[in-house]
């Protein structure tokens, strides 16, 4: 069996932070997803970068592949015993019930008993596993017999898990919302689906949307999972975003600043003209209420913020020149005290 190294795929130490793999896993999955990297071992790539997260980002697949390398499902799935060399290995006989099969006395494959004794240990009881005298019977909720359990030698059912993706909004479709197309990729298949999305009018970087059934396949007749979609903005070239407050830049050439003018700020809707006052040095803020990130449901909007920034001219002409060094001789301002 070839061994694959995990962590070394996805470029992680192995002692490496559930948030340190996502956060790599998320990097590299950009780098060769089959929509943006064309070349011809691209798709093959993101397919391993995807199976070794699926592995790494759960905790109980982790711990089996930190002892068993890429023999942790052969591992898990064992049925007869621990595999030659190992002790301990967990073998699983359907969704939701697993067990230890240890090298001691008495357990399965070590030689001294057969899986009737060791559902003897689990549940109580005598005799094999048949349901006659003497028999071990079934409990309510246990993996064998009625309550949710096996239910006529069927495993119960088991709800899918959750899977999360990130959807990258821009600025004004996150404060607008309505409905979006969203194309995503299994990270471990790569085959994508595109599914129509109403995102929220005022939706914050960070929060996440549930749609329900679109996660992953349950089992033994058990319902999906859900699809926990995260929302990521990107960075926009006129405004920074911080909590429901909007800041833009506003240059002003230095009369403008001196003398006051008006001019025009950028809003999410469209410019809006405000008053500068005589005197506003760089880096005053002036404030426009109500026109930040909207708020969602009740919650108010966010305010935004014209940060004035004064603008010098980086060539002048002989008489702006000959202007600017009256200013200077006829001045008494100092700047610096």
């Amino acid at each position: 069996m070839d061994f694959k190294d995990y962590y070394e795929t996805l470029g992680v130490a192995k002692t490496a932070s559930e948030e340190e793999i996502q956060k790599a896993y998320r990097k590299l999955a950009r780098k060769y997803h089959p929509d943006v990297n064309k070349e011809d071992k691209a798709e093959d790539r993101f397919k391993e970068i995807g199976e070794a997260y699926e592995v790494l980002k759960d905790p109980e697949k982790r711990k089996k592949y930190d002892r068993f390398g890429s023999a942790w499902k052969q591992a898990a799935q064992q049925s007869g015993g621990a595999p030659p060399g190992w002790d301990n290995v967990r073998g699983q006989y359907g969704p939701g019930f697993d067990f230890d099969f240890g090298a001691g006395p008495g357990a399965a494959g070590a030689g001294g008993g057969d899986f009737s004794s060791l559902f003897e240990q689990l549940f109580g009881g005598a005799g094999g596993m048949g349901g006659g005298a003497g028999g071990p019977r079934a409990r309510r909720g246990s993996p064998f017999g009625g309550g949710a359990g096996f239910r006529g030698g069927a495993p119960r059912p088991r709800r899918g898990n959750n899977v999360e993706a990130e959807v990258e909004l821009s600025l004004e479709e996150a404060a607008q919302g309505g409905k979006k197309q969203v194309t995503l990729a299994d990270p471990t298949t790569g085959q994508r689906q595109t599914l129509e999305v109403t995102i929220p009018a005022g939706i914050l970087p960070g929060k996440k949307l549930r749609l329900a059934g679109q996660g992953g396949e349950g089992a033994g007749g058990g319902a999906k999972g859900d699809l926990l979609l995260k929302i990521s903005i990107r960075p926009d070239d006129r405004f920074r975003l911080e909590g429901q407050n909007l800041y833009t830049r506003l240059d002003l050439a230095p009369w403008e600043a001196a003398l006051g003018t008006e001019a025009a700020v950028p809003t999410l809707n469209g410019d809006q003209r405000v008053r500068i006052p005589a005197g506003t040095s760089s880096g005053r803020k002036i404030r426009l209420r109500g026109k930040g990130f909207p708020g969602v449901g009740e919650k108010a909007a966010g305010d935004l913020y014209a940060e004035v920034q004064i603008a010098v001219p980086e060539e002048l002409s002989d008489r702006e020149r000959e202007l600017f060094e009256e200013l200077a001789e006829t001045s008494d301002f100092a700047p610096r005290g």
